[in-house]
């Protein structure tokens, strides 16, 4: 039994995110994480109680071969893509997140605009070296087909790049 690899606490906190309790839809669980194993495979265990309903609620992750060392923040992954969440996913949280950012308050400005510049990074990370657009197989989810059918060249890595490069130098300028 394989489980999807979760590379960092970010990754698995917003996987999480992404994914809201099936009895009642909140995504208000205050999670608990402990280390295990299932079968013989090393896993990360994420359980809680939802807010909204009272159902418990429960996730288990691979753990990497080699753990992210978080320099700064987010600390989404390494070089390598990600296994949980796919670049249609990782877009659609750059532009939530960036469609969020708040006018008063510097610090949390910069804050959002970071996550939003890491979240398009997440997205290039799924194009291969020499090519220049995100793979068919780098969209799984329902959410991320979707955002990828809507307008499917802003998978095209130049364009990426324009958005990651406007999004970080917006936070810098919120430091």
């Amino acid at each position: 039994m394989a489980f999807a690899v979760v590379r960092s606490r970010d990754e698995a906190h917003l996987y999480l995110d992404l994914h809201p309790c099936k009895q009642c839809g909140s995504v208000e669980t205050t999670w608990a994480m402990g280390s295990g194993s299932v079968e013989d495979e090393s896993v990360d265990r994420y359980a809680g109680t939802c807010d909204g309903c009272g159902a418990e609620r429960e996730f288990l992750f691979g753990v990497p071969e080699r753990p992210v060392i978080p320099a700064g923040y987010p600390a989404f992954g390494g070089r390598e893509p990600s296994r949980l969440i796919d670049a249609g996913e990782w877009l659609w949280v750059a532009d939530l997140t960036a469609g969020n950012v708040p006018a008063d308050d510097r610090a949390e400005a910069h804050r959002t605009l970071s996550v939003a510049a890491a979240a398009v990074e997440e997205v290039v990370k799924f194009i291969p070296p020499g090519e220049e657009e995100v793979p068919d197989d780098g969209f799984w989810s329902e959410r991320g087909q979707q955002v990828r059918a809507a307008e499917p060249g802003r998978f095209q890595l130049d364009r990426l790049l324009v958005v990651r490069n406007t999004y970080r130098d917006l936070a810098a300028q919120h430091a």
